[in-house]
């Protein structure tokens, strides 16, 4: 009798020590908090995390950087993991509002390309993992523009008068100006800024509208000539119709990175950084840059990738245009003189 009741008590001790370690293992019960970009992700690779760790995730979505950052900065939110773009990355971090991340716990940090990491926005990836990255450049319709397109130059060309559409941006508007004129997209400075503003005041008169996401619809329907677009839509668009083609001036341009942080709200932020891992594998890589249509900054995903797009220079740059992009800079007050330019120049009849 004693020898079945000890041999039961240690199947029940046994018992539980089992399921103990499965719900460490898993990780039950826990639900990490993710806001991303619209359309950012394959959303099986959701499943395949829970099914993986035993974690849930909440998924919801932001339009602007400035929309997540309202967000996470009224401290009313609790994400654990948030993706800014380089200029959001380096205020949010500045204002003391995400957390360090432990690389220990995301070796594959290491599979990302060189040249993505230690940008100025985060020299030392302290508050980073980049996740996905592109550019801005032109979009053209090679049945109306038989001239090469290698320079912002032709966006102030008359014969394209009423067929150029420009982002509604004030930041991408500007810069591209600033890049015609070859200073940098990051300039403060009074009389560089005038001459950019002089710039897009010539401009208008050519311009059929300015735009945001219509703006491959009507590329498509072939309403324009020219048209400054995000390197995703821009590559999605030429690989999808035969007569548009991508491609980023010769000057140099917006190369920006959104990349993986986790906010201070975090509740659980080793899990984030389970999940941060997971999103760097070959795999999930490969299947988000293929499904969102911008660049991959990890190393086996990019070698994986079709012949076409992996030596596409307009999707994975050339080192000469890769040295004359740059990343957006967290601009502080100075981003008030930007609102002021593109206020006007908009109001111009």
């Amino acid at each position: 009798m004693k020898k079945l009741t000890r041999s039961l008590f240690l199947l029940i001790c046994t018992i539980l020590v089992i399921n103990i370690f499965i719900s460490c293992n898993k990780s039950e019960g826990i639900t990490l908090e993710v806001f991303n970009w619209g359309e950012n992700i394959d959303m099986d690779l959701l499943k395949e995390f829970k099914n993986k760790y035993g974690i849930d995730i909440n998924y919801t979505t932001y339009d602007t950087n400035e929309d997540m950052y309202i967000a996470v900065k009224s401290g009313k939110s609790n994400y654990d993991i948030v993706v800014p773009s380089d200029y959001m990355l380096e205020r949010m971090a500045n204002e003391d509002l995400l957390l360090k991340l432990d690389k220990s716990n995301i070796p594959n940090i290491n599979k990302i390309d060189g040249d993505f990491l230690n940008r100025p926005f985060d020299p030392e990836n302290q508050y980073s993992v980049p996740y996905m990255s592109g550019t801005i450049g032109i979009l053209y319709n090679k049945d109306l523009v038989k001239e090469p397109v290698d320079s912002w130059n032709i966006l102030w060309d008359e014969k394209y008068s009423k067929q150029i559409f420009i982002l509604d941006a004030q930041r991408d508007a500007l810069g591209m100006a600033l890049k015609k004129l070859g200073y940098s997209l990051n300039t403060t400075d009074d009389k560089e800024l005038q001459e950019a503003k002089d710039e897009l005041i010539k401009q208008k008169p050519l311009v059929l509208a300015y735009v945001q996401d219509e703006v491959k619809d009507r590329m498509i329907a072939g309403e324009g000539a020219l048209a400054v677009i995000w390197s995703g839509e821009g590559l999605n668009l030429q690989d999808e119709y035969p007569y548009l083609q991508y491609v980023v001036p010769k000057e140099g341009t917006n190369f920006w990175v959104d990349s993986l942080a986790i906010p201070k709200t975090s509740k659980h932020k080793k899990e984030a950084e389970l999940f941060i891992n997971f999103l760097c594998e070959k795999d999930p890589s490969l299947r988000n840059s293929k499904l969102v249509g911008y660049t991959t900054p990890q190393m086996e995903a990019k070698e994986a990738q079709d012949e076409h797009i992996k030596n596409n220079k307009n999707a994975y740059l050339s080192k000469d245009i890769f040295k004359k992009c740059e990343n957006y800079k967290d601009l502080g007050e100075n981003i008030k003189k930007y609102d002021y330019i593109w206020t006007e120049v908009k109001s111009v009849q």
